[in-house]
């Protein structure tokens, strides 16, 4: 019997055994988080049954094509946990993160492929470089070149025959290019003349690196845009001026055609420099005094995308500053207002207040936070008469729009658990 009793006692279930708190991961943790902790471990078991990577990471694809880079982040990370040194996914999760505001997660992200991959893949010492500031930025963009350029060095070696039975055509899309090296140059070159512009020979450095940049990529509109922004630094300011004029003249045509089309082409898309930094040609504009240019410019802009706060200011000063100079010249002439002037001076004061307006209600609106440009919209407004009043309320400022917030997210658990076949 005592055999019995004993063989009873050992086969009783231990309570050591079931106790979470026992689990590393559940230590200190609350009720609830040990419910989501179960919860994406479960997610996570699941996936690596259901799906492969590569399905993980097509979903993942998908999503961010779309923008719902909430949903991209949760597949991404399934690929992860399933493969956590895959290159590919921990790549997307740094764009990702990236797209999310999560900096911290990115650079997280972008480091673990570095350490994986430190001589093969430039584009994560790319977002390094953006994502960090000062001399930091400028060693990860310094290594991303160093990649850059032996790639460039490894596929010149290597014969057109050879090349096209390794690789067919419309799989070159992501191999390295002339323009990627300009490119970078110009970034490292940016740093100079803004966050390190105080360093000893800055200067020197920052021509150096466009120069550069231009060898690789002659007639590249943002090389040629960032010389001029050198230039006028320096109060070469003709100079600039005719490199600042030949970097707008070889995508403006591009961006009103596709204004007038509504054009998605590629190529056509592609010949346009990115937002922000036709938003920075129209700044220099309009410190060269090229107001005509401008307006192009700044129309195209608002054409794109009409809720920027920053381009109906930037519309709004152009027109002002068209009517100032317009008046400083016929008072330098010594000549009597003729009506034509008058109608003139009339109309661009009305749209320079129409503009300002907007720009002040949509200011409102975003919440912005950018007080030197909203006393400027006011000290304009004031010069000009006011704000319109009575005018048609824009679309753009609907009382029902609200800014986006990352607040309203989907919880973790039910979005894990979402439908992955569409």
């Amino acid at each position: 019997m005592g055999g019995q009793a004993k063989g009873k006692k050992k086969g009783k279930p231990k309570r050591k055994d079931i106790n979470p708190n026992l689990d590393p991961r559940f230590v200190g943790v609350s009720p609830q988080e040990r419910m989501k902790l179960r919860a994406h471990e479960k997610a996570k078991k699941k996936s690596a049954e259901k799906y492969s990577v590569l399905q993980l990471l097509e979903k993942t694809e998908e999503c961010m094509d779309s923008f719902d880079f909430e949903m991209a982040r949760l597949f991404c990370q399934r690929a992860l946990d399933v493969e956590s040194s895959n290159l590919q996914a921990l790549d997307m999760q740094g764009h990702i993160c990236s797209e999310l505001g999560d900096t911290e997660k990115a650079k997280e992200a972008f480091l673990r492929a570095v350490e994986l991959s430190p001589d093969v893949g430039h584009s994560k010492y790319m977002y390094l470089g953006q994502i960090n500031t000062g001399q930091e930025s400028v060693d990860f963009y310094t290594k991303g070149i160093q990649v850059l350029l032996s790639a460039l060095e490894k596929q010149a070696q290597i014969t057109q025959s050879e090349a096209a039975a390794a690789a067919p055509a419309d799989e070159d899309a992501e191999l390295p290019t002339a323009k990627d090296v300009c490119v970078a140059y110009c970034s490292v070159a940016e740093i100079y003349l803004t966050d390190l512009c105080m360093e000893e020979g800055a200067g020197d450095k920052c021509k150096e690196l466009i120069e550069r940049a231009l060898q690789y990529h002659h007639d590249n509109p943002e090389a040629l845009q960032l010389m001029a922004s050198y230039l006028f630094s320096t109060e070469r300011n003709q100079e600039g001026k005719e490199y600042l004029l030949k970097s707008v003249g070889l995508w403006l045509p591009a961006q009103e055609q596709s204004a007038a089309s509504s054009s998605t082409d590629e190529d056509m898309q592609n010949e346009i420099p990115p937002y922000e930094s036709r938003v920075t040609t129209a700044k220099l504009l309009l410190e060269s005094e090229e107001f005509e240019v401008a307006v192009d410019v700044l129309e195209g802009l608002l054409e794109e995308d009409d809720e920027v706060v920053q381009v109906w200011y930037l519309s709004g000063w152009v027109c002002y500053l068209q009517l100032e100079k317009a008046k400083e010249l016929q008072e330098r002439e010594g000549r009597e207002v003729t009506e034509e002037e008058t109608e003139e001076w009339k109309s661009l004061q009305e749209v320079a207040r129409s503009y300002l307006t907007n720009a002040k209600k949509l200011y409102i609106k975003l919440r912005c936070d950018d007080q030197p440009m909203s006393e400027h919209v006011e000290q304009l407004l004031s010069d000009l008469g006011g704000e319109l009043e009575g005018e048609e309320e824009d679309p753009l400022l609907d009382e029902d729009y609200e800014p986006c917030s990352d607040e309203e997210e989907e919880e973790e658990e039910d979005a894990a658990e979402a439908p992955m076949e569409h």
